[in-house]
């Protein structure tokens, strides 16, 4: 098996067709099919299913994506430790972050970054934190900017630049902007918008709210949190968002004791050797 069939595979497997893969590799897709008739033929054994134009793994080929993907990553890193040898700092460096610190917390980085480096490529991908943690995990980017697990787990490491403390807030019309003083029960009677139950910031709000024998209501649930605000904005809910989301447009909610604060920093594969290209943007994150 060469690495080049492999990654056929991987691309026609995770995108369900031959010619979207051929679209992604920039290969015409009887290029696509004979790569993949090789591999089949040289396992003897079907690896997709043809299912009208979707394409789905058999059984043996779920297991070969899984050991696909490994080796694809191994061979990508033999090659950036490799060229991390060589002087200058180029190639292409892989970012998974969220889009509320891609607008918030890393323009002026990356313009500094891309001044300092201009012949790094920079290819970003804007996902959800728990989908960042997973981007490093598999290979898929050398380091992820995003708000950081309760526990990360091994191999990742994980190194905090930021807090990023969370504030109740409603619209200035909204029942709860007219109490001077609330309590945790006051907001659990009242509908909410949150991220997704999975997410690491739903977690951190639901959590409170269950160690305080609170049950939330959820009214709506959407990851961006700029959408959130905008939800926030026309009164349809209260939400708890970046304090430096607060403006003309949302009003904080005062309640004492009620403290929320994530923790917003870079998540790397321990087992892996960092670029170059990578290295020098922790350099620059460390740098402040």
């Amino acid at each position: 098996m060469d690495l080049t069939s492999l990654a056929v595979f991987v691309a026609v497997a995770e995108h369900g067709g031959f010619s979207a893969a051929a679209q992604q590799l920039h290969l015409t897709q009887p290029a696509v099919s004979k790569r993949i008739a090789q591999l089949e033929e040289e396992l003897g054994t079907r690896l997709l299913d043809r299912l009208g134009r979707q394409v789905l793994p058999t059984e043996a080929g779920t297991l070969l994506l899984q050991r696909a993907r490994g080796l694809l990553a191994e061979a990508a890193d033999t090659r950036r430790a490799i060229a991390a040898l060589g002087e200058g700092i180029g190639g292409t460096l892989r970012i998974a972050t969220s889009h509320h610190i891609g607008l918030h917390y890393l323009p002026p980085l990356l313009r500094r970054y891309s001044q300092q480096f201009p012949q790094v490529e920079l290819d970003i991908a804007f996902v959800d934190s728990e989908q960042a943690y997973a981007h490093v995990l598999a290979g898929q980017a050398e380091l992820a900017i995003t708000t950081l697990a309760a526990h990360t787990p091994a191999p990742l490491q994980a190194t905090r630049l930021w807090d990023d403390p969370l504030c109740f807030m409603a619209a200035p019309d909204h029942p709860l902007s007219q109490r001077k003083r609330l309590g945790l029960k006051d907001l659990a009677a009242h509908p909410a918008v949150l991220p997704d139950p999975g997410t690491f910031t739903h977690k951190l709000i639901a959590g409170l709210f269950a160690d305080n024998g609170l049950t939330l209501q959820v009214r709506l649930r959407t990851n961006y949190l700029e959408t959130i605000k905008m939800l926030v904005s026309v009164g349809l809910a209260w939400s708890a968002l970046p304090a430096s989301l607060v403006d003309d447009q949302v009003v904080a909610l005062p309640v004492p004791g009620a403290r929320l604060q994530r923790e917003l920093g870079w998540v790397r594969h321990g087992g892996r050797s960092l670029p170059r290209a990578a290295r020098a943007f922790v350099n620059l994150l460390a740098a402040g």
